[in-house]
């Protein structure tokens, strides 16, 4: 008895879910709507394929690697503690008039709050670092929205402060690949970096940039995965690793600062592809510290002392000092020589 209910059942669901199918899949085929079928799939495919053709949407565009002067490629060397004391406000500003930087920001908050235990921070890495590479590798819009931002905030100064939505972002993103690579070792990297729908042009023994946070990949089979129609090998001194930072750790990513210059050693253009390779030789800005010093100053003229900057210096003064040292120390005691005889 129970057993005969529910085979009634079943059946009255299959027999609901078969109409709903039907439903969904339109009216059942009558030979003068297959005829009109044929007919149309006659017309229509030709019309659109010519249409493809002609537009050629499939082709990718060329594109000019150089220095990329309109880059905004602020170092913040020296007003790191400005820019720290102003980040609170003015992150509260983008957030609120940027809804893709809200979400991805928020997203990446909530993934560091579950990776944080993991990890040993390097000395003076901060939450907000970890939380602004995540923002910056989440699967959303803000990417491309950002680094197309980066590539035009630098045609002036003013236009930078009135139109840049990411200050924030940019100086967490610089700062954050800085303190890391104190600790990268090696230094060096050999990256690769495949592109999908730009074929680049250049010449070789020029100086570029990207002029962006560009993406690369330890791995070349990744790399080829984002594209192939320009295919970069990499020799990147100033990107880092940030592996234990991203939201797709397996792509291996190392991270190229906006500021970092290259060689080009190698240019190879076939028939279906570029071939790109580059070598890193100094880094190159034309900004420093511009939030700053319209927040200290109002003025593009204030300078900020840096501790940075001085270490480096003395660094390379040091050797020099050492040498001059020396040639004092033989000279007193070529004249003592002398004296003696």
């Amino acid at each position: 008895m129970f057993l005969g209910s529910a085979n009634a059942k079943l059946c009255t669901q299959c027999e609901q879910k078969a109409e709903k199918q039907l439903v969904r899949m339109g009216p059942p085929y009558t030979p003068v709507l297959g005829l009109l079928s044929i007919v149309l799939l006659m017309d229509v495919p030709q019309a659109r394929s010519y249409n493809i053709q002609k537009r050629g949407i499939f082709s990718p565009h060329e594109s000019t690697l150089d220095m990329a002067r309109a880059s905004f490629d602020d170092q913040y060397v020296g007003c790191t503690d400005v820019m720290e004391a102003e980040l609170g406000q003015l992150n509260q500003t983008e957030y609120t008039t940027n809804r893709d930087y809200a979400e991805a920001w928020e997203a990446a908050r909530s993934q560091w709050e579950d990776r944080r235990k993991n990890f040993a921070l390097p000395h003076g890495f901060k939450d907000e670092h970890a939380i602004a590479i995540l923002t910056y590798t989440t699967n959303s819009p803000l990417h491309k929205e950002f680094n197309a931002a980066v590539r035009e905030a630098g045609r002036s100064r003013e236009y930078y402060l009135k139109n840049f939505r990411f200050k924030t972002l940019h100086f967490l993103l610089t700062k954050a690949l800085q303190i890391l690579d104190k600790e990268t070792t090696p230094k060096c990297h050999r990256v690769y970096r495949g592109i999908r729908g730009i074929r680049f042009r250049s010449e070789e023994k020029k100086p570029v940039r990207f002029g962006q946070f560009t993406s690369s990949s330890l791995s070349n089979e990744n790399a080829l995965q984002f594209g192939q129609d320009t295919l970069f090998n990499i020799e990147t001194c100033y990107g880092v690793n940030i592996k234990n930072f991203s939201f797709f750790p397996l792509e291996e990513e190392v991270l190229i600062p906006p500021f970092e210059t290259f060689k080009v050693t190698n240019f190879t253009k076939l028939q279906n592809r570029t071939v790109i390779n580059l070598h890193s030789i100094d880094v190159s800005s034309n900004y420093n510290c511009e939030f700053a010093k319209e927040r200290k100053c109002k003025s593009p003229k204030c300078r900020f002392n840096s501790a940075a900057t001085y270490a480096r210096s003395l660094a390379s003064v040091l050797p020099l000092l050492s040498a001059c040292w020396g040639l004092v120390m033989m000279m007193d005691a070529l004249e003592i020589s002398c004296l003696l005889h």
